[in-house]
């Protein structure tokens, strides 16, 4: 079995992918884990720029496979803010409440209909030999005018999807692992890592 490090410090994150991945021959470690401590600036101008640089740079520095990830939140009212930034869109050290509360109150006024956004995710697969190989996934959604629900993270109890009737939080995580940008991404992702694993046999 193949040691597959994904590039991140957030257990919820490790939590889904450990979960997405289950059917294949990986075991999943991650930064804390593997006591990486090594911050790899996010310097992009896109989220597939940023999840190239950081699994590039993971799979040299550990040796090991990596998965790293870029996710954001476009929202339309907002020209597609908070966009690229939107782990930084509150500042260094805000909460995921904050960023949320930030964004509620930059909508504060705006209507319903004009609530309209999307999550996208790019997926980064990189071997420490400099193969590197990306996924995209997006899901559709309009931005709540408050909180609601207590599973997931980030932005997920402002993101209301209409198919649904309820935010990204009140989902339970296995319907959230089937319909989330991440999800999508990662379902991409699997088969690109499931043919480096045929291929490296």
């Amino acid at each position: 079995m193949r040691k597959l490090l994904v590039a991140t410090h957030n257990q919820g994150k490790v939590r889904e992918y450990r979960e997405l991945l289950g059917g294949l021959p990986v075991e999943v470690t991650y930064l804390d884990a593997e006591g990486i401590s090594v911050e790899v600036e996010e310097t992009g101008a896109s989220l597939e720029e940023n999840a190239r640089l950081k699994a590039a740079a993971y799979a040299v520095l550990t040796g090991l496979w990596t998965w790293a990830d870029d996710s954001g939140l476009e929202v339309d009212a907002l020209d597609g803010a908070p966009g690229v930034y939107s782990a930084r869109y509150a500042g260094e050290g805000a909460t995921d409440a904050d960023r949320y509360r930030k964004l509620l109150d930059a909508l504060t006024g705006v209507p319903w209909d004009r609530r309209t956004a999307r999550f996208r995710c790019s997926v980064a697969l990189a071997t420490p030999e400099g193969d590197c190989r990306v996924a995209h996934g997006a899901c559709e959604g309009v931005i709540a005018f408050g909180p609601a629900g207590e599973q997931g993270f980030g932005y997920d109890p402002v993101f209301y999807m209409p198919d649904h009737g309820a935010t990204m939080a009140q989902l339970a995580p296995e319907m959230k692992n089937r319909v989330s940008h991440r999800a999508r991404a990662a379902a991409d992702a699997a088969k690109l890592l499931a043919e480096l694993l045929a291929d490296s046999d």
